[in-house]
């Protein structure tokens, strides 16, 4: 699949499918489950109870410190951090920038997520200033990625109004220009160095009508970011199995609430399966 750049440079390169059970993917989930990597999770109170059970689920250990006194200690104990601005308030907005930068001292991989940003100005500021600390992944929806290169108009609060590969030429420069690997979540994901494209299949629509199930991905692509040789295929791994945890537990259960239990035990069961 090429998809023209419209900035007028070289094509968009050919993506690489790859779905659970890759072995990339199984190897890095294997390890994560054997190392049990902390994470801290920058999150908000709405969706801070799925992305601690997301994580515990797979394997790994959850922090949601919040204490401005204790963000930037924990920045440097955690092997990977998550930056989330749902619900952000001026005085969480100075806890973010400290976070990040303390992690960027750290030497600790963290990712980004950008919410909603391209609708209101105070926090797609905030996002521009974060982004200074050089984040290893950046995770946002089709409208969130194309605010975040410079492209307005395209956002409605939470929600991508256009689909993930309309945002793939964007992603690609943003991923050369931040030198961070970016995600585009949709119907089918997409993440990028700006070099390489990797399409990752799977998930099921009802994801979109559970709060918090995004940002429960930016939490996991930051607990794979401790175990993973690249911060390229820690998204990617974390993306696959989520794909295919939300697409099995969408298809054999009837509605929202039903549909978070069952995610979470699948995403407790994968860890015995074989590479393909």
């Amino acid at each position: 699949m090429n998809i023209a750049d419209d900035s007028g440079r070289s094509p968009v390169p050919s993506t690489v499918r790859k779905a659970w059970p890759h072995s990339d993917f199984v190897q890095d989930l294997a390890e994560l489950q054997r190392v049990g990597p902390l994470t801290h999770c920058n999150s908000n109170s709405v969706g801070a109870a799925l992305m601690a059970n997301v994580l515990l689920a797979v394997g790994a250990s959850p922090a949601m410190i919040a204490a401005r006194e204790e963000v930037v200690e924990f920045a440097a104990l955690a092997s990977g951090v998550l930056i989330n601005l749902a619900s952000v308030t001026e005085d969480r907005a100075d806890n973010l920038l400290l976070s990040a930068e303390a992690a960027q001292r750290a030497g600790t991989p963290w990712v980004f997520d950008p919410v909603a940003i391209g609708v209101l100005k105070f926090r797609t500021r905030l996002a521009h200033e974060l982004l200074r600390f050089k984040p290893a992944v950046i995770k946002g929806n089709a409208s969130e990625i194309l605010a975040l290169a410079g492209l307005d108009g395209h956002a409605k609060g939470v929600d991508a109004t256009v689909p993930s590969v309309d945002a793939l030429a964007s992603a690609l420069e943003l991923a050369r220009q931040s030198g961070a690997v970016i995600v585009i979540t949709g119907a089918v994901d997409f993440v990028t160095d700006g070099r390489q494209i990797i399409e990752i299949p799977g998930g099921h629509p009802v994801m979109a009508r559970v709060t918090g199930t995004g940002c429960a991905l930016g939490a996991l692509i930051a607990a794979f970011l401790g175990v993973s040789p690249t911060p390229l295929r820690a998204a990617s791994a974390a993306a696959a199995v989520f794909a295919v945890a939300g697409e099995q537990a969408g298809s054999e259960t009837t509605g929202p609430g039903s549909f978070v239990v069952r995610f979470l035990d699948l995403l407790s069961q994968l860890g015995g399966v074989q590479a393909g």
